[in-house]
């Protein structure tokens, strides 16, 4: 029988949401998984983290999905706003991890997805993320989702004494029909002529 998934979204935590969310973070992060954490954290380091996210949440800048599988939390995604106000309608996607025990049902699928709709539907125009670049099955799926490679700041992660590639991702989530598209091209606030080059 396969078993039942379900999403959730959630605003708070109590206790038990707080401990399923520490099982999962320290086992991905055990088996060498890169989400932010050098060693297996403790409550101490999930707990504040989780808060902040959710302080977050509930002021409509950023979304928590949650797998549940059988009613247990297996995986697990966010996305972040960012803090400036020039970049009000971009987002960071980031802690995306599935517990080794869950891995193979797909789960990452489902939350990235749904991290997408759900930030579209927040009003956020272009998602990004970061990830790192020996992690090819991630990659392979950011790109299936829609994901694309904008730039790679090679060797600058830091694992003990090994250095890998931190590949930076984008996905276009559209925008309103009175935005203008300026891109590179001169004009609009800020634009400056090129510089001529000095004899």
């Amino acid at each position: 029988m396969s078993p039942a998934i379900e999403l959730m979204w959630p605003t708070g935590a109590d206790d038990a949401l707080r401990d399923e969310v520490q099982r999962v973070v320290h086992a991905v992060v055990e088996l060498g998984g890169a989400v932010g954490y050098v060693k297996p954290p403790g409550r101490d380091e999930t707990d504040p983290f989780l808060d902040g996210v959710l302080a977050d949440v509930r002021r409509g800048r950023a979304a928590l999905a949650l797998a549940r599988v059988d009613g247990a939390v297996e995986a697990m995604g966010l996305w972040r706003r960012a803090s400036s106000q020039l970049f009000e309608h971009s987002a960071e996607v980031g802690k995306v991890m599935a517990h080794p025990s869950a891995r193979g049902l797909g789960l990452g699928r489902l939350i990235v997805g749904a991290l997408i709709e759900n930030a579209r539907a927040a009003g956020v125009e272009t998602l990004t993320l970061g990830t790192r670049g020996n992690n090819h099955g991630a990659i392979g799926l950011y790109e299936e989702l829609g994901f694309r490679v904008w730039g790679r700041l090679p060797n600058v992660i830091e694992i003990g004494d090994e250095r890998f590639d931190d590949v930076r991702m984008f996905v276009d989530l559209g925008r309103g029909p009175e935005v203008v598209l300026r891109g590179s091209a001169p004009g609009g606030v800020g634009s400056s002529p090129r510089r001529t080059p000095r004899p």
